[in-house]
């Protein structure tokens, strides 16, 4: 198991941006990807981007459309989520999550989640 601790939430107008940080700790070794999810109230958790921690490989959740952009930072053992041109529907929490296995979108293959950091997005 990894730790994660996200943070740089807040609450930003539409069209706005932020840049989310995850920091990880323990195992770190033992990554393969970095990704991003995100919960609004009443929905369900659905993914947003992927980073292969080696090399840097990205996936993107089609609902980005080149708004956001993952990246991670291997000094600082951290991954980022750089978010332009925020609109009200990516308002949610944003938890930050790490696979052992595959560079994908589905969340069972993330066995190590942070416990989130509040985006609010106003119109």
């Amino acid at each position: 198991q990894v730790q994660l601790v996200e943070s740089g939430g807040g609450l930003v107008q539409a069209g706005g941006s932020l840049r989310l940080s995850c920091a990880a700790s323990g195992r770190t070794f033992s990554r393969y990807a970095m990704g991003w999810f995100r919960q609004a109230p009443g929905k369900e958790r659905e993914f947003v981007a992927a980073i292969s921690w080696s090399a840097g490989s990205t996936y993107y959740a089609d609902f980005v459309k080149g708004r956001f952009t993952i990246s991670r930072d291997k000094a600082k053992n951290t991954v980022y989520l750089q978010m332009n041109s925020l609109k009200p529907e990516d308002t949610a929490v944003y938890y930050c999550a790490a696979s052992r296995t595959y560079l994908t979108g589905g969340s069972w293959a993330y066995d190590s989640w942070g416990q989130g950091t509040q985006v609010t997005v106003s119109s």
